[in-house]
């Protein structure tokens, strides 16, 4: 196989896993899954940024996105309730 085609197929199947890592965090009811799968969304984003040749975007998505953020969300859950209500 053509190294540029495994290149694409790689980001192909980072880029379908953030889609799916969107609709769950989306779909979730659970809040600290949703912070996790954001989390994880992070992570797969950053390591597209990675493949797209731009490291430093890479490691301030890893370091702000995945990091930081999901631990203040993680407090945030912590100090109120963990499930998502139903509408009214």
């Amino acid at each position: 196989m053509n190294p540029a085609t495994l290149d694409m197929v790689i980001q192909v199947i980072i880029l379908v896993s953030i889609i799916v890592t969107s609709v769950l965090i989306i779909t979730l009811r659970d809040l600290l899954s949703a912070a996790l799968a954001s989390a994880a969304m992070s992570l797969l984003l950053s390591l597209e940024f990675y493949m797209l040749h731009a490291p430093d975007v890479a490691i301030a998505e890893a370091a702000v996105g995945a990091g930081v953020v999901t631990a203040v969300v993680v407090y945030a859950i912590a100090k109120t309730e963990r499930w998502e209500r139903e509408a009214p």
